[in-house]
């Protein structure tokens, strides 16, 4: 057993769970991960929870109660998903408090089918931050054109936001403007801004899905020696741009007001091609200032063989460039990879949402109390 994990934890590298369930919960394996494995946060998506209530018997008392109640299937949703993110908040508190608010936070996300209206967007982060009711949650609102204004807003209200489903260094720059904004609106209203907090989930393993999927299909050798290069880099270049944004002036202004960085946040950081070694999304992405999200398995894989060697991305952001544009080069359009996985991610997480939906009807039916 190395101690990769602290290592990384050292670094400078939050390591949140990307995983979240009323067994991991009741079982006290979440209190265990906190204490042997250095995890200081958790994250989840509606994927997550569809998962969860599908598996099991956890939440047959609290699904039999809703249908006794005849709620509606979106109520209960909202019920069970708070009601974990509620308690698992409460797990995490100590860290929350000794990390001054940094950290132990669980971050929920608002109703994927809202991805691109802004206003029920605003509506819905103050209802989940309302339904929650602890001040280490965050409220997950994805980077679609219509959730930068949202950000943007809710941040202005004093709600603490995850910024979900970013792909391109161009949207990164604009989710970092919308924080700025909404700390501004904050100020302006006489919030505490050192309260306030968020972090931008940049997504790094499906960048190399897509593309590596695209240089395959051109099978020379030159597309080949290129394969699982463009996430790194892509990830590498979003920290180059963070360390930009939050040493100009703009945000220094914001700084001697007790306002906290944005921090970068490493996404979908589970391998999805066996050829790459599976702690790569780790291993390549630390730096200070940071969090890393990841699924059960790599984290455990990272405790076992991770090679935590320091700061790897400060001072590669000119090789990291190279290696974009010499996909470029290839005739594989950035632009058009990042679109395609915006409009893809904000689609499965609206397929999880619907699945989740009929699902946990079907327990709704399934648990309803018979008549009398």
């Amino acid at each position: 057993m190395t101690d990769a994990l602290k290592r990384l934890s050292d670094e400078g590298v939050a390591i949140w769970l990307d995983d979240l369930s009323r067994k991991r919960i009741t079982s006290g394996n979440l209190a265990e991960l906190i204490d042997q494995q250095h995890v200081v946060g958790v994250t989840t998506n509606p994927t997550i929870f569809q998962k969860a209530i599908s598996q099991g018997d956890g939440y047959d008392q609290q699904v039999s109660d809703l249908a006794a109640r005849k709620v509606t299937v979106e109520e209960a949703i909202r019920m069970i998903t708070t009601a974990d993110v509620r308690d698992a908040a409460d797990i995490l508190r100590p860290v929350f408090d000794a990390t001054d608010g940094q950290d132990g936070r669980v971050s929920i996300e608002v109703d994927p089918r809202l991805a691109h209206n802004t206003k029920a967007t605003v509506a819905e982060a103050k209802q989940l931050a309302w339904l929650v009711d602890r001040p280490n949650t965050l409220i997950k609102i994805p980077a679609t054109e219509a959730g930068l204004p949202a950000i943007a807003e809710v941040i202005g209200l004093g709600i603490s936001v995850n910024v979900t489903l970013i792909f391109s260094l161009e949207r990164y720059r604009k989710v970092m403007d919308a924080y700025l904004t909404g700390l501004e609106k904050a100020k302006e209203r006489g919030l505490d801004l050192s309260l306030i907090r968020s972090v931008a989930s940049f997504f790094v393993s499906r960048v190399d899905t897509e593309i590596d999927k695209r240089l395959n299909d051109l099978g020379t050798d030159e597309a080949k020696a290129l394969r699982g290069k463009a996430a790194i880099a892509n990830a590498r270049l979003a920290y180059q741009a963070y360390e930009e944004v939050f040493s100009s002036d703009r945000w220094q202004a914001l700084e001697n007001a007790g306002a906290r960085k944005q921090r970068p946040l490493w996404a979908s950081t589970g391998v999805k091609d066996p050829a790459y070694k599976d702690t790569m999304y780790v291993d390549e992405l630390v730096a200070p200032n940071t969090v890393n999200t990841m699924p059960e398995a790599t984290l455990f894989a990272v405790e076992d063989h991770g090679e935590i060697t320091g700061d790897t991305i400060t001072g590669t952001y000119e090789q990291a460039r190279a290696d974009l544009d010499a996909v470029e080069a290839l005739g594989i359009s950035y632009d058009d990879v990042v679109r395609v996985l915006e409009d893809e991610g904000v689609e499965k997480f609206e397929a999880s949402w619907n699945d989740l939906l009929k699902s946990t009807q079907a327990e709704l039916e399934r648990l309803a109390p018979s008549e009398g």
